[in-house]
């Protein structure tokens, strides 16, 4: 009988490339991606060898957390394009045998959302239970506080924001101008369906990726948080406010929208350390989320009590290695499924993180993470420019003025408020803890052409002789070295490694994509070799990979460590053009192995 989990569909197989639109292509000249930007560059997109485009927030908004702040579901923002733009880039996406999705945020609208404005307008008003107000507490002194000690998301405020008009606090995980829904009620949740999903479904999107998917059902009586960060007013909250009782029920709800279309899920979900939990969300029984985004790699070397209170490279590999087996082991004997990703737009950049972006390592760092991935089980995902091998800005070329993510504002802006704005051992400490983790890093216009002006973001309106402004952030200092054109035609890439990597992926989806992931030496610091099998037996897969900038001996798998009459290793790819050595990985090289089984 063949287990739920291996059941072939062609989103479990598919290979998802994720599009930032303000950071992407401009096609008039303006500073900002746009959407026929997108719609010019599908043919690139179509030759990585992609099955799906996933598109970040494009809908009307006042940009105050890029875009995750929307204003009105069912209008484009401006500088974006129209809802006609949305519709060509469908088509055109649809009419290269790809698929598209869209990012659903629905946790909160922006302050500026109709429902919003007419939920501040008085306690009585029809809307006021469509967002979470709660009046305030008073300490024994007749200090207003508000209902709780939760910390908001960004920074390290409240959670809540009081509204003097009718003298309540509201709700807002994330920035202040982000009021968060109120779930328990039925009507806004009709209302979010028909406004946020079947909107864009009826328009032919295939899916979504679920913004803060386990955020929407909060405790009831929204408890203060346990204190863990003493110095702090406000505590980190997450394990309350995240998977609250109601979740699930939302969830299946939602699915049943969605499930008249067909379209397909994947779900942010982070603080949920418990597999079974996550089991309960990606489960087909279930009937929730098809897949979603775990965070354990992404989040390895972050700070405790905030993301950036850290520094660089602040984990060991079998860290690493850990972090990706937990989320790789989700698929053993159940019926879920699971995602591999290392980039996205609220991540740093991979090469930077994991390997070495010096100069003489980027492309070997780029070359090797991208072999990994694409030998882990799951759902691919691929963030614009990853494909390319782009890098963090560098320290010295890169001034913190130029980062603008409120996240990286805010967290810099508590820093001088902790510390003084003249303390600049802790200000420094700060921006090397951006340099290496910042969103930011992931914002940067794409470069399409190191020869062009800003790196060829606006390339095609330089073209027709528009006078094109400069990007709405400044430019990669190193766009001239890092960028598409330059790497097209030249068969040593790092892009056309990625897509030689693609095909191998194909080629051999049994095992790659459907197969248990193993790892063969989980204590050691610098290798990473695993093995990819089938729970019934039959050929398997070794992946052996140098996470140093030094040559590796190492040793080859025995027939007992495969499970297998004899160890029968035949080489199928590398990192490194010509002979795979058996036995010696070269700096930052990546090997895979064939293992017959007799």
């Amino acid at each position: 009988m063949t287990v739920v989990a291996r059941e072939k569909k062609w989103w479990k197989e598919a290979v998802i490339y994720q599009i930032y639109p303000a950071s992407f292509c401009d096609s008039n000249g303006d500073g900002i991606g746009d959407l026929p930007g997108i719609t010019s560059k599908l043919d690139y997109i179509a030759s990585l060898g992609v099955n799906a485009i996933w598109v970040c927030p494009m809908y009307e908004s006042p940009q105050i957390d890029m875009g995750y702040d929307i204003s009105n579901y069912e209008e484009v923002y401006k500088p974006y394009g129209t809802v006609q733009d949305m519709e060509v880039l469908i088509r055109e996406t649809h009419a290269r045998g790809m698929r598209i999705m869209l990012d659903l945020v629905i946790n909160h609208t922006s302050d500026q959302h109709a429902w919003f404005k007419e939920s501040r307008l008085s306690k009585d008003n029809a809307k006021r239970d469509w967002y979470i107000w709660r009046p305030a507490k008073f300490s024994a002194t007749g200090e207003r506080l508000p209902p709780n000690n939760w910390r908001c998301n960004f920074g390290g405020g409240s959670a809540w924001q009081w509204d003097e008009q009718t003298g309540e606090y509201y709700l807002h995980l994330f920035a202040t101008e982000q009021p968060d829904l109120n779930w328990e009620n039925p009507v806004t949740r009709k209302a979010i369906y028909a406004s946020s999903m079947e909107y864009w479904l009826d328009r032919g999107v295939d899916g979504f990726r679920v913004d803060t998917v386990n955020m929407y059902s909060k405790p009831g009586d929204l408890p203060d948080a346990p204190i863990v960060d003493p110095k702090a007013a406000f505590q980190p909250a997450s394990l309350l406010y995240c998977n609250g009782p109601r979740m699930h029920e939302y969830l299946g709800e939602m699915n049943a929208v969605l499930a008249r279309y067909g379209a397909i899920t994947v779900g942010e979900l982070p603080c949920t350390p418990d597999m079974a939990k996550v089991l309960k969300y990606v489960s087909a029984k279930a009937k929730q989320l098809d897949m979603v985004f775990q965070f354990d790699v992404v989040d390895v070397g972050f700070g405790k009590t905030h993301k950036y209170e850290t520094t660089p490279r602040n984990f060991t590999l079998p860290d690493f290695k850990a972090a990706i087996g937990r989320t790789q082991g989700l698929i053993f004997g159940s019926d879920g499924w699971t995602t591999a990703f290392i980039e996205n737009h609220d991540q740093a950049r991979s090469v930077s993180r994991f390997t070495d972006d010096r100069p003489e390592f980027r492309a070997l760092g780029a070359k090797l993470l991208a072999l990994m991935e694409s030998c882990l089980s799951g759902t691919q995902y691929v963030y614009q420019g990853q494909e390319i091998g782009t890098v963090n800005t560098p320290k010295e070329s890169y001034p913190v003025e130029n980062y603008l993510d409120i996240d990286s504002v805010l967290f810099y802006q508590m820093v001088k408020e902790r510390h003084g704005p003249d303390n600049r051992a802790e200000l420094d400490k700060a921006f090397t803890a951006l340099q290496y983790l910042a969103r930011d890093h992931a914002r940067l216009p794409m470069a399409w052409n190191g020869k062009a002006k800003f790196g060829g973001f606006s390339e095609a309106a330089e073209k027709e002789g528009t006078d094109v402004k400069e990007p709405w952030m400044k430019p990669h200092p190193l766009a001239g070295e890092i960028n598409v054109a330059s790497q097209l035609d030249d068969p040593d890439s790092v892009l056309n490694f990625w897509r030689k990597m693609l095909r191998f992926r194909r080629e051999h989806a049994d095992l790659l994509v459907y197969g248990d992931f193993r790892d063969l030496r989980p204590a050691d610091k610098d290798l990473f070799v695993f093995v990819k099998e089938d729970h019934r037996g039959g050929d398997k897969i070794v992946v052996s990979l140098n996470f140093t900038t030094g040559k590796k001996s190492w040793q080859m798998p025995t027939a007992e460590e495969l499970g297998l009459k004899e160890a029968n290793l035949v080489p199928i790819t590398s990192t490194h053009h010509g002979k795979t050595a058996e036995g010696v990985l070269a700096p930052f090289e990546g090997q895979v192995w064939l293992a017959k089984a007799t």
